[in-house]
């Protein structure tokens, strides 16, 4: 794992080879789509290793002891539509107990800028680590506007991760949410023309779902 101020890299060896997988255009869109699920777990270890611990009894087969448990309420997973929901699948078999929210946005093909168009977050995100998932941080715009709009609606500790970042999105999300650290597999090269990551592997949305 290769850490810099306000971003991670988890270049754990099998993020890196199913990442590689996923890059490659002759994956399928079942391979990508179940590759993205079992990436989103190995990702999911990192990004709640600050997760709060207290101690709760328990009796083993053996005897009693004082064993952690998670303490606090429970996290709440943020999906930013629709190729959130990639991440957010596979981070919920590791924890299905947690609060799930959406936002939805889309990028302005002219502007890059993004366009709100759902909201549905859970409740008391002031007292819960949020996590705020999309599979890319290109322009980091959308980003950006999503974390705005939940601290808006109380929330406090707030983690990004994502599948891919390019250097712009990283430098954006510093600006305006220096206090959110950003969690990825890859700090790829830069934005082409469109806004897209080079080399990035494509639209993530389109490759999950097999539309173009």
């Amino acid at each position: 794992m290769t850490d810099a101020p306000h971003l991670t890299v988890i270049d754990h060896p099998l993020v890196q080879h199913k990442l590689t997988i996923m890059r490659d255009k002759r994956t399928s869109t079942s391979g990508f789509r179940k590759l993205l699920r079992e990436i989103s777990l190995l990702l999911a270890y990192e990004v709640t290793r600050e997760l709060d611990l207290t101690t709760t009894e328990i009796e083993t087969p053996l005897c009693p002891m004082q064993a952690p448990v998670l303490e606090g309420k429970k996290l709440a997973l943020i999906s930013i539509l629709r190729a959130g929901n990639g991440l957010l699948d596979g981070i919920l078999e590791l924890i299905p107990a947690a609060r799930v929210g959406f936002i939805g946005l889309y990028r302005d093909p002219v502007t890059l800028q993004p366009v709100q168009y759902y909201s549905k977050v859970p409740a008391d995100l002031d007292l819960r680590m949020v996590i705020v998932v999309d599979p890319m941080l290109a322009t980091g715009n959308s980003s950006a506007a999503a974390i705005d709009l939940l601290k808006k609606a109380g929330a406090r500790n707030l983690r990004f991760l994502c599948l891919l970042a390019a250097p712009e999105g990283v430098a954006r999300m510093r600006e305006a949410h220096p206090d959110v650290p950003i969690f990825t597999a890859a700090l790829d090269e830069r934005l082409d023309e469109q806004g897209y990551i080079l080399p990035g592997l494509g639209d993530a949305g389109d490759r999950m779902f097999g539309t173009k």
